[in-house]
């Protein structure tokens, strides 16, 4: 067996192919996120409500599809769905980078948005990885989102400013295409398999994950994380320019300002993650959130103050969206991963749709505080929610040698699956190693014994 502190080398190659795939994802969303309230009302039949529709309307289509898209990865396979959804985000590129009309664009997001994959994603991320290493894993994850973000505002403003928003979205469906090579390449392919504890019926799978209140708590929250991100969008680049900052320099502001969050965000995730205060460490995080918005709506008067308040939220957003999914992991019950993956990543982009319409909406009526103190409010009420929140102990995760003989991987499969104690097995494909998740009463002499025979 592989030491348990140390990652082994099939989860090292899932960590960085992984978040590899997801710095082109993740570009191909955020390019357009610092730009499209600005170019979106140059379009045929454009108000102020339908371009807040349009930045924030693939958060329906991905919201609507993600608990499916994640059920069928359970049954299918994680890279079967991957595929596909990246295959329908190229084609909404393509739309979108063909429209005239407000309409067309609004009709280019919502396909875009039907490549459903982030629940898949990151529950191929947690196929791959041991409990241990799944904080170190999804951090890697937000780092890489992370680091989208801060490529997609620098670069979003200045390719749009030669060439259009069309322009972008061309570039995205490139990316999309390119993702897809990257899957087939270079991402490890895991397959679980069915041990005889696991509940099997989806109905069932579905009840249990909306009736667990942990799991709830970690839903709206994310919820809330992307309702407020997305509105902040909608709002943000207006305010620069109204400061006098033309689109092609927005960069300028947004290069420095991510780079600082991701420094002070990683030691912060880190030094909680070792001394048991993950609960403390987000409880701080949601409130700085919220304050943050709150800072922005009553300092829009001073360009400097308002871009400290904007710093904490970069901070923050980025410290918090790389640990829910890792506490969501660490949550679900056995054999559930996809599913829950799927529920949670509905009600993330469901944030993001709320957010762009809400935002749209507010903008348009009030002003650019409107939307700044809906964010505040959000984050007051997950602030509140997340006070009973529990922070789950990481259940024993091993890896397994088991040689490459298949009648000697088959037999150790088919004993490990009988063992009530045993909650979890993970098959690396062409890999000798295996992955099982156990329970606290497991006796680590009867797997070896199990294996030497």
């Amino acid at each position: 067996m592989n030491h348990p502190d140390r990652m082994t080398g099939v989860e090292k190659r899932a960590v960085f192919s992984l978040s590899l795939l997801y710095i082109f994802r993740m570009l191909g969303l955020f390019l357009v996120l610092p730009v499209l309230a600005i170019y979106g009302p140059h379009y045929e039949g454009s108000t102020g409500t339908l371009v807040g529709l349009a930045v924030g309307i693939y958060g329906l289509s991905q919201a609507c599809l993600q608990i499916p898209l994640g059920l069928l990865s359970d049954r299918i396979g994680r890279k079967p769905v991957i595929f596909g959804g990246l295959l329908l985000f190229a084609a909404g590129s393509v739309l979108a980078a063909s429209a005239d009309s407000i309409w067309g664009l609004i009709a280019g997001r919502f396909l875009q948005g039907a490549g459903a994959i982030a629940s898949t994603l990151t529950a191929l991320m947690a196929d791959l990885t041991r409990e241990q290493h799944r904080s170190k894993a999804m951090a890697g994850i937000g780092a890489s989102i992370g680091m989208s973000f801060a490529v997609a505002l620098v670069l979003g403003p200045m390719i749009s400013a030669r060439l259009g928003l069309a322009g972008l979205f061309w570039l995205t469906a490139l990316l999309a295409i390119i993702g897809i090579i990257l899957l087939w390449t270079t991402v490890p392919t895991a397959s679980r398999v069915t041990t005889n504890a696991e509940v099997r019926s989806v109905p069932e799978m579905m009840r249990r994950c909306l009736r667990d209140a942990d799991l709830m708590r970690l839903n709206v929250g994310v919820f809330a994380l992307h309702l407020m991100i997305t509105a902040q969008f909608v709002a943000v680049p207006a305010y620069l320019e109204r400061m006098g900052l033309d689109v092609a320099r927005h960069w300028q502001v947004y290069l420095p300002m991510l780079f600082l969050a991701f420094l002070i965000m990683v030691p912060a995730m880190v030094a909680a993650e070792r001394r048991g205060r993950v609960k403390p460490m987000i409880l701080i995080a949601v409130a700085l959130l919220g304050s943050s918005a709150l800072g922005m709506a009553l300092l829009g008067h001073s360009l400097g103050l308002f871009l400290a308040a904007l710093l904490v939220f970069f901070v923050v957003f980025n410290l918090l969206e790389a640990n829910l999914p890792s506490l969501l992991s660490r949550t679900v019950y056995p054999g559930g991963r996809g599913t829950a993956m799927g529920i949670f990543s509905s009600f993330q982009f469901m944030g993001a749709f709320c957010g762009g319409s809400l935002g749209g909406l507010l903008m348009a009526r009030w002003g650019l505080s409107g939307v700044f103190i809906l964010c505040a409010a959000v984050g007051l009420i997950w602030l509140l929610l997340a006070l009973n929140m529990r922070v789950p102990a990481p259940a024993p995760n091993l890896a397994v040698e088991i040689g490459r003989d298949e009648q000697q991987r088959k037999t150790v499969l088919e004993r490990l699956r009988e063992w009530p104690e045993v909650l979890d097995i993970t098959v690396i494909a062409g890999e000798p190693v295996i992955y099982i998740k156990v329970a606290s009463d497991f006796d680590r002499r009867r797997l070896d014994e199990l294996i030497s025979v």
